[in-house]
């Protein structure tokens, strides 16, 4: 059972691989991949997220309960990094860098794996999750970096171009905008590439020398995105009696890796990105095999 779990994730892993082999070992190096991480982040996503939102039919009754439990569950994340703050000897620099990390998560990963697990019904809700948890995802992540590096938080939020795009589609969707077929063939084909260079540009970022700056605190903070946050997915899937389907998306959800765009958000706002990038980095091996386990103790259990 958790080889199968685990080769539904066997695409995105080589994918990873592939980027990572070839920015180390051809022509292709870092600084090609450095212009594809902004490409990726300030256009391919963003229309990725517009599309996949404007497209998914977003019965918010019918859902209200997975709703609710995401929410929960990225919020759970951020009160756990928050009372991090009162660990003795912690560097605030170093967390508030870092923080966003246990609470954001992989839309790539996820819109890829949500299919294999659930079809078109799991991509539907897991573009729900994506469209409400990305803005408060980001509202954390930018509150922390922009809180500790003096910098306006609500100007940050109005540039993120995720945040812009999860808004724009939620405002479409629910004022029942349907796209022209070309311009949805045409959004369609460049969000399409959002996801394979987008897990290749992970894959080229890989590092992990950054997290001896603070071993301890990396410990911490990937504990809470990939123990205590697929622990608390489970317990409000049974709380929350959400139909079987539901539940395994919030579980898997709540086990992926973090978003790798979380490198991108600290360089950008002045954080540290060599110990964000080696989060990203060990987040990213993890997740490899805590969305199997979660989604193997899932199927024990029912």
């Amino acid at each position: 059972m958790l080889l199968t779990h685990a080769l539904l994730l066997l695409p995105d892993f080589l994918l990873i691989v592939c980027g990572f082999l070839v920015c180390r070992f051809t022509a292709l190096d870092r600084t090609v991949w450095n212009a594809t991480e902004r490409l990726v982040y300030w256009l391919l996503f963003p229309v990725l997220l517009f599309t996949a939102i404007v497209r998914t039919p977003l019965d918010l009754g019918a859902s209200l309960g997975l709703s609710l439990a995401g929410w929960a569950v990225v919020g759970g994340g951020f009160v756990l990094t928050v009372a991090l703050r009162h660990w003795p000897g912690v560097d605030a620099r170093l967390l508030s860098s870092g923080a966003q990390v246990a609470f954001r998560f992989n839309s790539y990963v996820a819109l890829a794996l949500a299919e294999r697990i659930g079809g078109s019904a799991g991509v539907a809700w897991i573009a729900l999750l994506v469209a409400l948890c990305v803005p408060l995802c980001n509202l954390g992540a930018v509150w922390s970096l922009a809180r500790h590096g003096g910098q306006n938080t609500l100007r940050e939020l109005a540039h993120n171009p995720l945040i812009i795009a999860t808004v724009a589609g939620l405002l479409a969707n629910l004022a029942g905008l349907r796209l022209p077929a070309t311009v949805d063939m045409v959004l369609g084909r460049i969000g399409a590439a959002a996801l394979p260079l987008g897990l290749m540009a992970v894959g080229a970022g890989l590092e992990l020398g950054g997290l001896q700056k603070a071993p301890r605190l990396a410990a911490a903070l990937l504990s809470i995105r990939h123990a205590l946050l697929p622990a608390l997915a489970l317990g409000l899937g049974a709380l929350l009696a959400l139909p079987t389907g539901q539940a395994q998306i919030l579980l898997a959800f709540a086990a992926l890796p973090t978003a790798s765009s979380c490198y991108v958000l600290a360089a950008r706002m002045g954080g540290d990105g060599p110990y964000v990038a080696g989060l990203v980095t060990a987040s990213t091996l993890l997740g490899m095999l805590s969305v199997p386990v979660a989604l193997a103790v899932f199927s024990a259990l029912h």
